[in-house]
């Protein structure tokens, strides 16, 4: 039982004296006394004749992974109680405030690398938060930004308290001004400071964004950066988890994947999560599909298509199939203005037109599709992180290695990393002039495959001559086309295939990842929509905020 802290020594001297023979014999081991702790009851004159109560009472407090330490119920039935640690009291009240639609839950995130990718799910969330709040009574604040790769400063809230309601956007970072020779500074002149900026880079994300009275923290890895990879267990066992862009910590090297595999459930249910759609194919659903096939009994047999969006670009720029035009008309003519034609290159010409590898290169610089490096995209470094990816999840990344699967994989060309990728030598594009041609006499164009095969376990990338009608041959220019063979799937394979560049439909695809997340541990109202609604109601408010000045995003 409970009692206030001033009295717990003299009721425990009280009860030691009233069970003083029982305590003698053993049949009372002893009297303990447990503080500081709290007592969180919910009290309602409906319970009696309403199910579920206790069991979203308890649920909640389970998925802000509090612990009870007693439990009571009146004769009444008209509450329910719990006694837990003080410490614990915030966190678990917040839980069940937001289990029965009284408060929202709070989601604490920050952002990793203000990357094209980082700058557009800043935007997304700010533009979205209200909605959030509506529909899935979430509220994501952004209580910190690690700007740049490598950067020691780190933006965070300036009124990061309990109560705060704050929330990084892009105006509170663009006016952060560029002295920062003092440890930590605040920046506006606004009536409200929004944020401070602070020495400490990545080794200070911890402390900046976890605060125990909060029950969901996450960190979006916006990078593609070796060093913020290395931080993903460590954050994991944190009880942090990750949202990743970044195919790093994957693919790096075999002793940081293990860490990584084992910090997922080194706490338990404590442990953070490692959510990684978006390293494979950006905002297409491969991770997901492999799991669903997985999870529901079929058997994996074969992983193949075309998995980066330059080698996609280029190649189809370079070999393009014939009719090209054609099909583009069709979907003009037969979408109802929705479908605006292909994408337009840095040129102005058709994307449908063969060009040379070094004007396709080019375009794909200008187009912001490639890394900061286009050899690394060129040179299959990309293409073989992103196998040791899909590995992972078929538990065949013990036996490789990134470079391994690099050094064994064909290219087109090669291309020594220090060369000028705006302005190739001749050479080059007569070497892969003559590959193109030579497929071109076949009635093929050339494409770049990667794959995984189960059986001999095999892990490559080849470049292939793809007849002209192939799904491989006729995936648009800068689009994924990724295959499943598998033993449901085995006359036809399950194919997916969209575009997986762009910043929007990756800020996209990582809110998504963290909606998915707080399903589990959301409240009834969210799950609500999951099991029995339907989008419209989102559509609808969302449709209502806009109408109010509120602006969605559709």
């Amino acid at each position: 039982f409970a009692t206030s802290e001033d009295q717990a020594e003299l009721a425990k001297s009280v009860i030691e004296e009233e069970f003083r023979r029982e305590l003698k014999l053993g049949h009372v081991s002893s009297v303990d006394i447990r503080a500081p702790v709290s007592i969180i009851a919910a009290v309602g004159d409906g319970m009696v004749d309403t199910t579920g109560v206790a069991g979203r009472f308890f649920s909640s407090l389970g998925g802000a992974e509090i612990n009870v330490l007693a439990i009571a119920q009146g004769s009444s039935e008209r509450n329910i109680s719990t006694v837990v640690w003080s410490s614990d009291s915030t966190r678990a009240l917040r839980a069940v405030h937001a289990a029965f639609n009284l408060s929202n839950m709070t989601a604490r995130v920050g952002i990793i690398g203000m990357s094209e990718v980082g700058i557009s799910l800043l935007r997304l969330l700010e533009a979205e938060r209200d909605a959030l709040k509506s529909n899935f009574d979430l509220d994501i604040q952004v209580c910190m930004v690690c700007p740049e790769r490598g950067s020691e400063e780190i933006f965070s809230l300036n009124n990061d308290t309990e109560s705060g309601t704050q929330s990084l956007t892009i105006g509170a970072i663009t006016r952060v001004t560029e002295d920062l020779d003092e440890t930590t500074k605040t920046t506006f002149a606004d009536e409200e400071q929004v944020a401070v900026v602070s020495k400490g880079g990545l080794g200070l994300c911890f402390d900046t964004l976890f605060r125990k009275e909060c029950t969901i923290h996450a960190i979006f890895d916006c990078t593609n950066d070796e060093a913020s990879g290395r931080y993903h267990a460590g954050w994991l066992r944190a009880g942090i988890d990750v949202i990743t862009a970044n195919n790093r910590g994957l693919s790096g090297p075999k002793h940081q994947r293990e860490d990584i595999k084992e910090a997922e459930k080194s706490n338990g249910k404590q442990s953070g999560v490692y959510l990684r759609e978006t390293v494979v194919a950006g905002g297409l659903p491969i991770i997901s599909t492999l799991r669903s096939l997985l999870h529901s009994g079929d058997k994996i047999r074969r992983i193949d298509g075309i998995f980066t969006v330059v080698k996609s670009y280029v190649m189809f720029r370079i070999s393009p199939p014939p009719n090209v035009a054609a099909c583009s008309q069709f979907d003009v003519t037969s979408s109802n203005g929705v479908f605006e034609g292909d994408m337009k290159t840095s040129s102005t010409a058709f994307v449908g037109e063969a060009c040379s590898f070094s004007q396709a290169v080019r375009e794909a610089v200008h187009l912001g599709l490639t890394e900061d490096n286009p050899a690394l995209d060129l040179n299959n470094e990309y293409a073989a992180r992103v196998l040791m990816a899909l590995a992972r999840e078929l538990g065949m990344d013990e036996d490789n290695e990134t470079e391994l699967i690099k050094m064994s994989s064909d290219v087109l060309v090669d291309i020594d990393d220090n060369l000028d990728f705006l302005d190739l030598p001749p050479y080059i594009d007569e070497q892969v002039q003559k590959r193109v041609d030579a497929a071109n006499a076949k009635g093929c164009v050339l494409r770049s495959i990667a794959s995984i095969d189960v059986k001999s376990k095999s892990v490559q990338i080849r470049i292939s001559e793809v007849p002209n009608h192939h799904a491989f041959a006729v995936s648009p220019p800068g689009c994924s086309c990724v295959r499943f063979f598998t033993r449901r799937h085995e006359r036809y394979p399950l194919i997916i295939q969209g575009p997986s560049a762009g910043a929007d439909s990756t800020a996209s695809a990582l809110l998504a990842e963290l909606l998915q997340r707080t399903r589990g541990i959301s409240t009834p109202r969210s799950l609500a929509l999951i099991r029995r609604g339907s989008s419209g109601a989102f559509l609808h408010n969302k449709h209502s905020n806009s109408m109010n000045g509120n602006n969605g995003i559709l």
